[in-house]
């Protein structure tokens, strides 16, 4: 993985790709490289690092109408310009790029290099190109789908061949392939950022398809050569946002538009004649929903965690059993998938390889699977059988920071519907929806005050470990800010629920090591009080997020407004991604695009 873009049709193919490219640098990489069709074959250009190191190996002329591109995140070898992407077989007459693992590729490789072959990278990549050049069919499609009926893995692959100049054939199983549709022209990516200056009209290719794109149109079929009936999607995303405005960096400007985030994915979502939430997209009737007995959330990274937060919403406004669990440990423990569970998908991008896989283990034992969805048009989106899409808008940084706290809207909204159908009055349901009208108001305020956030980053960001702590929901808070500053700032954090410091974490506790102490206005106040004594008197620095003043000196102490109780963490959260920000900043670190990280895990 990462990121593909394709192109073919009139116009030169160079600045179409290297701005697709720069499109797709948000989900992180490690090389880049492009591959163009030209008079005399194949031209291929590619290099470790930024785009910009690759566009500076670039002829001035490099003339052609059909070419591939690619941001590479290491899976099989280390960065480099040899592992980069495009690959090329021994003649370098087939150009390959791909995301995903091909999972027998050891043995694939083997039998090439007894063959003969051999191999310039040290990537599963470059035996396909090997392999697509060795096929005698008549035709490129031909060739690509008999040796993906050969490889196991996850693909998403677009293939220029030399003999071939006027075509491109791209083709997916388990990362994402969406082709672009425009006058006399054909594009196609990983992601729909890539597309957006050219195109609004878009075919998602599914999982065994494969497709073959000319200037004059495109044709999909399965890998046995079945046509595939597809209608064009319009997307409706501008092009402006993907552009950092007057925002030092994409996760800053995506901080600050969490307040119209929230207000996006509310509106049209409450109903105050019965002080209730509007859920259509579920799909599923009330009466179908009351005979679900527990409820499971499923994700991964960010998104596993804003499941945490949610099992904890849903379960005290519903009195519904729920718990989270990260997808990719759901998946590989033979799950029991019960009748009588109702289970939700959490992913940004709707992308996420893990837990495309649980939503397809779930559905294969005959559960019900929701998604909670940014991206509309996604495969898990496509996949389940129905959903609340977030409507956060994109989010660029590597980071997750709006679509986290959409995704708590979201389960406030799911948690009140369940909720005013079993024991939720309406007073109470009245005194949430309230809450959530004036939340968007209340994050601007907590924003409007990033000078202070950005005071405390500055001065914890010399610290080499943090930890974080809380008690119920302060104990997720504590978890994704964590995450946030170990994301962006390279700080070794680590979060503990408050209540097992004692049972071995208080051993790490010195004077170098600051905690961050999350203290909701709740009804464990003094329990948490207790704990941070027992910090202070191991001499630990402590920073406390709060409702309000405290009974006990801190080093730190941020108070955020007060709310409805489990709206609480997204207000608390706020400071946290500030002061991660302002941490990374003053340990010079790339906020957008952290070290080793990527947007959109396609591969497990």
């Amino acid at each position: 993985m990462c990121g593909i873009v394709a192109y073919v049709g009139r116009q030169n193919a160079m600045p179409i790709l290297v701005e697709g490219l720069r499109r797709l640098e948000y989900r992180g990489y490690d090389s880049a490289g492009i591959a163009v069709h030209r008079a005399g074959g194949l031209a291929v250009f590619k290099a470790k690092g930024k785009v910009r190191e690759m566009e500076a190996r670039l002829p001035a002329r490099l003339k052609g109408t059909v070419g591939i591109g690619h941001t590479r995140w290491a899976t099989h070898g280390e960065p480099s310009d040899e592992n980069a992407h495009p690959h090329t077989d021994s003649s370098e007459r087939i150009a390959v790029v791909h995301n995903g693992i091909i999972e027998n590729a050891g043995a694939l490789r083997a039998k090439l290099e007894a063959d003969g072959t051999e191999f310039t990278s040290e990537t599963d990549t470059e035996l396909l190109a090997h392999l697509i050049a060795a096929e005698k069919g008549d035709s490129l499609i031909d060739n690509v789908r008999s040796v993906l009926r050969r490889v196991s893995g996850a693909y998403g692959v677009a293939v220029l061949d030399g003999d071939h100049p006027e075509e491109i054939v791209v083709a997916r199983n388990g990362s994402p392939v969406v082709i672009g549709i425009a006058d006399k022209a054909f594009f196609a990516a990983s992601d729909v950022a890539a597309l957006v200056r050219h195109t609004q009209q878009v075919v998602y290719l599914d999982d065994g398809e494969i497709a073959r794109l000319t200037k004059d149109g495109y044709e999909v079929t399965t890998l046995d050569a079945v046509p595939s009936e597809k209608t064009p999607s319009t997307i409706e995303l501008d092009d402006m946002e993907f552009d950092k405005a007057d925002f030092a960096h994409f996760m800053l400007k995506e901080i600050h538009e969490q307040p119209d985030a929230v207000a996006r994915t509310l509106r049209g979502r409450l109903e105050p004649r019965f002080s209730t939430a509007r859920l259509g997209g579920l799909n599923i009737e009330a009466k179908d929903l009351l005979r679900f007995k527990r409820i499971k959330m499923l994700g991964c990274g960010s998104a596993y965690i804003a499941g945490v937060l949610g099992a904890k919403m849903i379960e005290r406004l519903a009195r519904i059993p729920c718990d989270a669990e990260p997808a990719a440990e759901f998946r590989y423990r033979n799950p029991i998938i019960e009748q009588d569970t109702l289970y939700f998908a959490v992913s940004q991008s709707g992308e996420t390889f893990d837990t495309l896989a649980a939503v397809e283990e779930v559905q294969r034992k005959g559960g019900t699977v929701l998604g909670i969805i940014n991206s509309v048009g996604s495969t898990i989106a496509r996949t389940c059988k129905g959903g609340v899409y977030l409507h956060a808008g994109p989010e660029v940084a590597v980071v997750s920071t709006k679509t986290f706290l959409c995704t708590l809207t979201v389960f406030a909204l799911i948690g009140l519907y369940l909720g005013r159908m079993k024991d939720v009055s309406p007073a109470e349901g009245k005194r949430l929806l309230t809450a959530l009208e004036a939340l968007p108001e209340q994050m601007q305020q907590v924003l409007d005050r990033e000078d202070e956030f950005a005071e405390v980053g500055r001065k914890y960001a010399h610290y080499d470990h943090a930890y974080f702590i809380g008690r119920n929901e302060g104990f997720a808070v504590a978890m994704e800010g964590a995450l946030k500053l170990k994301e962006v700032s390279y700080i070794h954090a680590e979060a503990y629920p408050a209540s097992e410091l004692k049972h071995g974490p208080l051993a790490l506790v010195t004077a170098q090591t600051p905690t961050i102490a999350i203290v909701p206005n709740d009804d464990l106040v003094e329990k948490n009080m207790a704990t941070i004594e027992e910090i202070k008197a191991r001499q630990g620095p402590v920073l406390a997020i709060a409702q309000g003043e405290l009974p006990v000196e801190v080093e730190d102490l941020i108070v955020v407004p007060e709310t409805h109780e489990l709206l609480a963490p997204v207000l608390m959260l706020l400071p946290l991604q500030l002061i991660a920000y302002h941490a990374a900043l003053a340990r010079e670190c790339d906020v957008d695009q952290p070290r080793n990280l990527a947007k959109s895990v396609t591969v497990e």
